[in-house]
């Protein structure tokens, strides 16, 4: 009999499998506000955990030993032989050694099959949520869109496009967006467009993702307009995501809510982004402000 039945560890695996169908079945806050693949390595760190543990506690488990100890003789004179042959079947069974424990490294391996199975679930599913799962035309309507406010932000004709097959932008390239400085064309990642189009279409909006979709927009639209310094740009950026935002669908309270965000998380960046990093310039009144006239400044 497998020992580990009943044990946290199954108990753990299951809860794994519930919540993994709870972000996918769930609620689309779920998979916003919870990176699966987090989920995913820590479940893998508890799987190597218990294997470290298993190997290094070695050999079969035994039933304690419920003979007479020797202390038990010295004080109640407990004769080993008479209790050896007074002892009925269901007592001898007691004193037996418990089963053999499945081997750890078996254990190990279901552990993993089962998050594999899960990742090969998650990655099924992920095809048809988010940006993918927008159909064809309301898609081709939502580019179209976002390449409009571009245009009005690089003051000359744009195109912007959602890399669907992550050529230029996301993990690898470390980038939510690229454009080539006075060139005619932005390319965004997948979920930065399904945010915008998610706030534009649904009128939905996600916090610091929705803000942050604004700024990427934004900032990559002053790129095409001929702003070279990724700080300058940026700092642009913060300003024009406040109208954008309200043509979006945000009110300006929110709009302007969402950019003082940007600009916090801008400060908290590491030192990979240095060359992002807002100046002293950027500023009510400051040498970057779009419109020293108006007293609203992200």
């Amino acid at each position: 009999m497998d020992t580990t039945r009943g044990s946290p560890w199954l108990w753990l695996r299951l809860g794994l499998v519930a919540f993994v169908l709870a972000w996918i079945l769930g609620p689309r806050a779920l998979r916003d506000s919870v990176p699966i693949l987090l989920v995913f390595l820590l479940a893998l760190g508890l799987e190597i955990q218990f294997l470290v543990s298993a190997l290094r506690g070695g050999g079969p488990s035994r039933t304690p030993d419920r003979s007479p100890q020797a202390i038990d003789r010295e004080w109640y004179g407990f004769d080993v032989q008479d209790m050896h042959g007074e002892e009925d079947e269901d007592s001898q069974a007691d004193w037996s050694p418990a089963p053999p424990r499945a081997h750890p490294l078996r254990n190990f391996g279901i552990g993993v099959a089962v998050i594999s199975g899960l990742v090969v679930a998650v990655m099924l599913v992920g095809r048809d949520t988010g940006w993918a799962a927008i159909p064809g035309e309301r898609r081709a309507e939502a580019v179209a869109r976002f390449s409009a406010e571009a245009s009005r932000i690089a003051d000359k004709p744009v195109s912007v496009r959602c890399d669907e097959a992550r050529d230029y932008v996301g993990a690898v390239q470390h980038a939510d967006g690229v454009a080539t400085v006075g060139g005619d064309l932005a390319i965004l990642t997948p979920e930065i467009c399904d945010d915008l189009y998610r706030l534009a279409f649904e009128h939905e909006t996600n916090g610091v993702r929705t803000g942050r979709a604004l700024a990427v927009l934004a900032h990559e639209s002053w790129h095409l307009r001929g702003e070279a310094d990724e700080s300058t740009a940026e700092c642009y950026a913060l300003q024009s995501g406040v109208p954008l935002g309200e043509r979006l669908g945000l009110t300006e309270g929110r709009a302007l809510q969402l950019m003082r965000q940007q600009r916090i998380e801008n400060a908290l960046r590491g030192a990979d982004t240095l060359e992002y990093r807002l100046t002293a310039e950027c500023r009510d009144g400051g040498q970057l402000d779009l419109d020293p006239a108006s007293r609203t400044f992200p």
